[in-house]
């Protein structure tokens, strides 16, 4: 039975220290960043090497390609994407071609991702950016109010399920307003209960069926004022019960700066809060071993979680014109 983690690893194959680690650990699955890829042959052998060291052929193999500055797999061997934003500047007089080119676009991301082993996609962002806020969001949001991110959000999480990818929707219960980049400090929101819930709370909600979705490393003063939202227990009882998050809820990478203790405190106070599954992105060895000690067998509820999310992953994707979809994105967006 896999544990309650992912992780992240060192570069474009396994080491043996690595082999020897994760055999032991049982991760529930990993996550690719740049480090770990070269070209499309390579990315294949590495998810296919993980997938035969943990013997599980639906292993989870995640990755954020949003598009725009946050793509882990680019040109030359892949297509360049626009980011959340473009999507939400196109054809600003007809919602429908923009949630058409929005699905069409992570339908041609997860054709990507599929053919190298990939099948769970960290988009779509659903902050709500706000005046002022440090620009870690920024372009990665698709709009500046709440009903079109979640409108596109669901666009784009329903072209990844239908190519046969899973999205997580990110981060939970909202990112926009930090004026801090939680990779470097953590971020204090002291915006009321009223306006979390008018503005950032909506497009978790209309996304709220979805299979997985990522914590916020942010303190809500209106929540919890002494813990971010990954390791409060307020916070996740709120995801869960008045934003209605189902899915399977994993932490945001525990490296970032944003949180702090050492490694197998951040993953006590993460598990305690209600976390299901413990993200560590890095490949740092010593970390990773640090976390492994407090990442516990997946069971309960995490475990039917897990399942479920699994078991709406495709083996057949819809059917696509793969050439011509790309002719018609690329069309739209070199206009």
């Amino acid at each position: 039975m896999p544990t309650a983690a992912i992780y992240g690893l060192a570069g474009t194959a396994l080491t043996a220290e690595e082999r020897a680690f994760f055999a032991e650990a049982q991760p529930w699955g990993f996550i690719l960043f740049k480090r770990n890829i070269d070209h499309p042959d390579q990315v294949l052998r590495l998810t296919d090497d993980m997938r035969m060291l943990t013997g599980r052929d639906d292993l989870p193999v995640l990755i954020d390609q949003e598009g725009g500055r946050v793509q882990r797999m680019g040109p030359p061997h892949w297509p360049r994407y626009p980011s959340g934003r473009a999507y939400g500047r196109a054809a600003v007089n007809d919602p429908l071609v923009r949630r058409e080119l929005t699905r069409l676009g992570a339908r041609l991301m997860a054709a990507d991702l599929r053919r190298v082993g990939i099948n769970v996609d960290c988009v779509p962002v659903l902050d709500v950016p706000i005046p002022g806020a440090d620009e870690v969001i920024g372009d990665r949001a698709y709009a500046d109010d709440p009903e079109t991110i979640g409108a596109l959000g669901r666009a784009a999480a329903e072209g990844l399920l239908a190519g046969g990818v899973l999205p997580v929707i990110k981060h939970i219960p909202g990112h926009g307003r930090a004026l801090a980049d939680s990779h470097k400090t953590l971020p204090v929101v002291h915006a009321g209960r009223e306006a979390l819930e008018a503005i950032d709370f909506p497009p978790f909600r209309m996304l709220s069926d979805m299979p997985l979705g990522m914590s916020a490393h942010v303190v809500y003063t209106a929540i919890d004022p002494k813990h971010p939202a990954t390791q409060s227990r307020k916070a996740v009882r709120l995801i869960r019960e008045e934003i209605g998050f189902a899915g399977l809820l994993m932490t945001d990478d525990l490296s970032m700066h944003a949180l702090t203790g050492d490694f197998g405190e951040r993953a006590k106070r993460a598990l305690r809060a209600g976390c299901d599954l413990l993200l560590h992105c890095n490949g740092d060895m010593a970390e990773m071993q640090a976390i492994a000690a407090e990442a516990p067998k997946l069971k309960g509820e995490a475990k039917r979680r897990a399942q479920a999310a699994l078991s709406r992953l495709v083996r057949t994707p819809e059917p696509m014109d793969e050439a011509e979809a790309r002719a018609r994105f690329a069309e739209y967006f070199s206009a």
